[in-house]
């Protein structure tokens, strides 16, 4: 251990990209405790102790929302922007060959997704304020028109600052940058939500305290093993001759990660699952009645652990699947092994190939998907057992911390072995 943090340490590249992702993780922070004048942070808080839902939306969003801050969203408009381009990749033929043209493509996806992220702000920092307006704890001490653009325009201001900021993290290779936001927000409010366990302790839920611990290390125990789990296809290039000598073939491997999504499906799920939810919220004091009963039914039935957890965990099963396909087409690798002269042993090149690797891969991810919803929501039955909502929001925190944590070391491993020659 010791040696790999040296390691690190004697590489300029790599000390420098940690030291600026620390350096931008201490800028969020600071950002994160400037509130927006007008509002009364105590109301706010009481609101979102009393609401789940509130209480995951300040997760997602970093700790940022609890505090009304000048980043108050965070940065879950620009995650609803990649998902947005990311199913129109699915449906839309010409962004799907956008998307594959390398590159190039990547960079005008990116470029649409900042654009997107803009309004997707406004819209969503419009409908928080209009959430507090109408919340019975008198949040807002200003209401008046000139005020409320003020804030929207802030908040707008603040989500691009910190897309700014993840961006310019992810160009150090050590993280992705979005994720380790979400991570530092964690990381910051752990100490407050160890001291409000504490401060709620009770003789008799000791034994909900003790599952508790003990799902935590199977959480984190899971999402090891599943991340670090893989599956080798044996790969056979086939024997060049070259004039009167000739090459033998080389033999290696195709990897396949039980789990190639990381940590976006977690973070898409829980995306999924609020903005309905705060959607919902909007419209309880509506003046139609047959709204407001229908926006109230369905708080209702997320605030059911039964109907929530089952949401969940269906959300975490389907977007791993779902960004697999994304990150890995077998196709494309098909074609390219037969490019190259390669082959899988057994399996003809070309289409049977491609067929054979998609085989394999809906195998691999309907164990990782099962088993990394489920990691999800044990969490959930922890709480539901012990009546505890600081359970459910500290397990999706655990499993976050843990993903986001494996992602960057694998990152800084690569650049180490990248950087790491043989002196015979």
């Amino acid at each position: 251990m010791w040696e790999k943090i040296q390691s690190i340490w004697r590489v300029k590249e790599v000390r420098n990209g940690l030291l600026f992702v620390l350096a931008m993780m201490v800028i969020f922070r600071l950002a994160a405790h400037i509130p927006l004048p007008g509002i009364d942070v105590e109301a706010l808080r009481r609101y979102f102790q009393s609401n789940q839902i509130l209480g995951m939306l300040n997760l997602f969003s970093g700790g940022t929302v609890r505090n009304f801050a000048i980043v108050a969203l965070g940065v879950a408009p620009y995650i609803t922007a990649s998902i947005i381009f990311q199913l129109l990749a699915m449906i839309v033929p010409s962004i799907e060959e956008i998307q594959k043209d390398g590159e190039q493509g990547q960079q005008r996806i990116n470029q649409w997704t900042r654009l997107l992220t803009v309004p997707l702000a406004i819209l969503q920092s419009f409908a928080l304020i209009q959430l507090l307006r109408q919340s019975q704890y008198n949040i807002l001490t200003k209401t008046d028109m000139l005020h409320m653009v003020t804030l929207i325009v802030t908040v707008t201001a603040g989500t691009i600052f910190l897309m700014w900021l993840g961006e310019l993290m992810s160009e150090k290779k050590v993280g992705n940058g979005i994720s380790l936001l979400i991570f530092a927000g964690i990381l910051a409010g752990l100490p407050q939500s160890l001291g409000q366990l504490l401060v709620s302790y009770d003789q008799s839920q000791l034994i909900s305290y003790i599952v508790y611990g003990i799902i935590a290390i199977v959480t984190i125990v899971g999402v090891v093993f599943i991340t670090e789990g893989q599956r080798n296809i044996p790969i056979q290039y086939a024997r060049q001759v070259r004039g009167q000598g000739g090459s033998g073939g080389v033999a290696t491997s195709l990897p396949l990660r039980v789990n190639m999504a990381g940590v976006i499906p977690i973070i898409f799920a829980i995306s999924i699952l609020l903005f309905p939810s705060v959607i919902a919220q909007f419209f309880v004091h509506a003046r139609t009645p047959w709204i407001a009963q229908a926006a109230q039914w369905f708080i209702t039935a997320l605030q059911n652990q039964y109907v929530y957890g089952g949401s969940y965990f269906l959300l975490v099963a389907l977007f791993t699947f779902f960004y697999t396909s994304v990150v890995f087409n077998p196709e494309t690798i098909a074609e390219n092994l037969q490019k190259q002269g390669g082959f899988v042993p057994g399996i003809r090149p070309g289409r049977p190939t491609a067929e054979y690797l998609q085989s394999v891969i809906n195998r691999i991810n309907l164990v990782g998907a099962v088993f990394l919803g489920s990691i999800a929501v044990l969490p959930l039955l922890a709480q539901g057992a012990g009546g505890n909502r600081l359970l459910a929001i500290g397990g999706t925190s655990l499993l976050i911390v843990v993903s986001v944590v494996i992602e960057s070391v694998k990152q800084v491993e690569a650049q180490l072995t990248m950087r790491k020659y043989d002196i015979y």
